[in-house]
């Protein structure tokens, strides 16, 4: 009797947990995803589209030099991609859901910040800020998000959310002109002082989620006991995404050769892309572009990249990650070659489109690789090294350039050489094969080392 009552006890409790496990009709990814979308919009203060509009009213009411601003920027962007590995390391251990609203807290701290600004050592110190917890901690924090949340449909996902930051570079240029023309610089960074406070710091505490196993989910909502297993022969063609048992610590990231080859990529795009971009004007001048026809191409290679990005994003979640950054590093050294050479004029919009397909894929691919290639567990301190690279060598990208016309009078130098980079990256990440090796000779080391 007693042995009967206790099993039904056993059962009853068992129905219980069932009956109290959460049910969702709609996937809670897609509100992180839409949360990381709108993070990627909110970093605006701290990126360099946003502070341009800023430059000039800045620049004249504190009494500064045109080098003095820019090497005020250009210390920032260096302390930005210096922190970035600790944030990365940081948001492995706290997660999204305690790191962003203290990240968007300290955002729209250091906005307010930037408004009260009358000296020059103060400038250093609030760029300082908004470098790194806009453009670092904040984009950070929004791929970190998506990529613990999606798995399968992560390439289609980041694309997504990158769609804010694209929005971003197409909006708040001009909403910071209208308001710096009708109310002053001053009430610019206020205005982002309560954007990103009133938007982010919430939505942070109440809605965002670090992982979808937290409330009994898997990534993508989808629960891959329930899922057949793929053949074989389709097994080996998808692209590889790293099981989060399989995680790789950064020591062990940093001595698979893997890692570097992957990290020439985004480099020589940060490095070459930053390059050309910045002296672009100038650049297609040389050729005859008109100054006008330059400054729309900028806008035309965003909307390229724009509209690739989702496409890129499908492309990453069927086919493997070292074959599309490969097409994308081919593309920029076709680019090279035809602003080298400008066979015709018209050839400009050309160049223009291949500049668009690397930054689609630059937004898409080559985010979620870390992740797919090195596993969830510590992505946030994977991508914080691999990015803080990316923003020194972005930091670096116009001075071969400016070198080039300085020492030798012609933009050809400088080209030759933005064109041998992406050749070498695309050979070097054309060999980046799923980085299993050194696991694996890890795991029979440990054996001999125990005994």
């Amino acid at each position: 009797m007693n042995s009967q009552s206790s099993c039904a006890e056993v059962e009853l409790k068992g129905g219980l947990e069932e009956i109290a496990l959460p049910t969702y009709k709609f996937f809670p990814g897609w509100s992180i995803l839409g949360i990381a979308a709108l993070a990627q919009f909110l970093s605006a203060p701290g990126q360099s589209f946003s502070v341009a509009v800023f430059k000039d009213p800045m620049r004249m009411s504190l009494g500064l030099s045109e080098t003095q601003y820019s090497l005020a920027y250009g210390f920032a962007t260096i302390v930005s991609a210096c922190l970035l590995p600790f944030i990365g390391r940081m948001l492995d251990h706290w997660g999204a859901r305690i790191i962003l609203p203290i990240v968007a807290t300290g955002l729209a701290i250091s906005c307010f910040f930037m408004s009260q600004i009358h000296t020059l050592g103060s400038l250093y110190l609030g760029f300082s800020l908004v470098r790194s917890l806009g453009q670092g901690a904040l984009t950070l924090i929004s791929v970190w998000m998506v990529g613990e949340w999606f798995e399968k449909k992560r390439g289609r996902a980041t694309a997504l959310a990158g769609f804010g930051s694209a929005f971003s570079v197409m909006t708040v240029p001009f909403i910071n002109s209208w308001l710096i023309s009708e109310y002053g610089w001053k009430t610019g960074w206020i205005f982002h002082a309560v954007t990103v406070a009133v938007c982010l710091i919430l939505p942070g505490i109440f809605i965002v989620r670090n992982r979808p196993e937290d409330l009994g989910l898997h990534p993508d909502g989808i629960d891959p006991a329930q899922e057949p297993e793929p053949e074989p022969e389709e097994k080996s063609k998808r692209p590889l995404i790293t099981a989060t048992i399989e995680s790789w610590t950064v020591r062990q990231v940093l001595r698979d050769p893997t890692f570097w080859k992957l990290l020439s990529v985004i480099t020589t795009h940060a490095l070459v892309g930053t390059g050309l971009v910045f002296h672009q004007i100038a650049l297609l001048g040389s050729h005859g572009v008109p100054e006008n026809w330059a400054i729309r191409m900028m806008a035309f290679q965003a909307v390229c990249a724009t509209l690739l990005m989702f496409p890129a994003g499908w492309l990453t979640d069927r086919f493997p990650s070292r074959y599309i950054l490969c097409f994308s590093m081919l593309c920029m050294a076709l680019a090279n070659l035809i602003v080298l050479t400008m066979p015709a004029i018209w050839m400009v919009v050309v160049y223009t489109f291949l500049l668009g397909i690397t930054g689609s894929i630059f937004r898409s691919t080559a985010t979620v690789v870390w992740i797919n290639y090195y596993g969830r567990m510590n992505q946030g301190a994977v991508r914080g090294v691999a990015w803080s690279m990316m923003i020194l060598a972005s930091a670096l990208g116009p001075l071969p350039v400016a070198m080039s016309i300085d020492y030798f009078g012609s933009y050809n130098p400088v080209l030759y050489l933005f064109m041998a980079l992406p050749l070498m990256a695309a050979l070097a990440v054309w060999s980046a094969h799923p980085p299993t090796l050194f696991k694996d000779e890890e795991a029979d080391a440990e054996p001999e080392a125990a005994s």
